[in-house]
């Protein structure tokens, strides 16, 4: 693989820009596709002939199938989540697929030396490429849209293009993705919220009966959203990890804004639990249970983890920066005793 100096990286940039409007591979980076789409986020979902599962199934989209939505229907089932999308042939309920855009972004120039730049997928999703000299370029995780990772370099790709390469705090490895599917986060983006106000005058309330979150600033709510904690199914087995949250009294005790979660297998199967760059993760147990934000089910109002407190990225990022102790940008991982965690059976 050959490694960029800036003087070829620029006019490699300036060819690849000016070769755009007539390339028929490459995107128009001046546009965006702005239809309603979801993306399947799990092995198939059903198509049913009215919106409610009581209705007949006309067919099956699979994973990672677009699907172009045409409206939005407030069916009233299920109560907690009633929300089912009008597409072609039919009606699909939400629970199992994720909104998505087709965003496009102009590649970096430079990364400075011994940093990391913090970025997000904007596409529905990609395939991220590792390089060795023994087999060249293979390919090995999908990532998705919502989902955050580090940025440590600038090389050609394997189509000659900029790629960037992805440092992976779990895998030990670094594979890449094209640069004009990852959009760099501005540092004041993911800034603290309100870090003036005093440790002891902020906490979060989880109550697993209702699935709601609540934070509030001197006994005031802030913020409050429905999550997904987990399913309470507790230990099946002495060696396999309880999926029930925990309840108690707890505080934050380290933050990822990047977190892969899952065995670290580069060559996992799509179906494997492997989920590289979970975005906006506040872990509050010493066990690994966080808040995190989900970019695999939209199906809020129900246990649905593996005892992770799962929330919508938006939601989650809003709490990442929220909570204690702050974080600096420049750090892949913060650790202190931090915000009072309380959650409720």
């Amino acid at each position: 693989m050959s490694h960029l100096t800036r003087r070829d990286f620029l006019k490699l940039s300036a060819s690849t820009f000016a070769g755009l409007a007539f390339s028929p591979f490459l995107p128009d980076l001046e546009t965006f596709d702005d239809a309603e789409q979801v993306r399947v986020a799990i092995s198939s979902v059903s198509v049913y002939s009215a919106p409610n599962d009581q209705s007949r199934i006309v067919s099956q989209r699979f994973r990672d199938e677009l699907v172009n939505i045409y409206e939005e229907v407030n069916s009233g089932t299920p109560t907690y989540n009633p929300i089912w999308y009008r597409v072609w042939g039919g009606y699909i309920h939400r629970a199992r697929l994720q909104r998505v855009k087709v965003l496009y972004n102009k590649s970096m120039a430079t990364i400075p030396e011994g940093k990391r730049q913090l970025s997000e997928l904007t596409v529905p999703y990609t395939q991220a490429m590792r390089y060795t000299k023994t087999y060249g370029w293979q390919p090995n995780l999908r990532l998705y849209y919502g989902s955050v990772h580090w940025i440590d370099g600038i090389d050609e790709g394997p189509d000659g293009q900029p790629w960037y390469r992805i440092f992976d705090e779990l895998v030990g490895f670094p594979y890449h993705v094209t640069a004009i599917h990852l959009r760099p986060i501005p540092t004041g983006e993911w800034a603290p919220i309100t870090p003036d106000v005093p440790l002891e005058d902020k906490r979060i309330e989880v109550n697993l009966s209702t699935q709601i979150l609540t934070a509030y600033e001197y006994d005031q709510i802030v913020f409050q959203t429905n999550i997904s904690s987990g399913i309470p199914a507790g230990r099946p087995k002495p060696n396999v990890i309880s999926t029930k949250t925990p309840s108690g009294e707890f505080r934050i005790l380290e933050k990822y804004p990047s977190k892969h979660m899952g065995n670290g297998a580069l060559f996992a199967d799509i179906d494997d639990y492997e989920l590289p760059g979970v975005p906006w993760t506040s872990f509050f147990t010493e066990s690994g249970v966080a808040f995190h934000g989900t970019y695999w089910h939209d199906n809020f109002g129900t246990p649905m983890s593996r005892g992770c407190i799962n929330m919508r990225i938006e939601e989650a990022k809003w709490l990442f920066r929220w909570v204690r102790p702050p974080h600096k940008p420049d750090l892949i991982s913060n650790s202190g005793h931090g915000t009072l965690v309380r959650i409720t059976p």
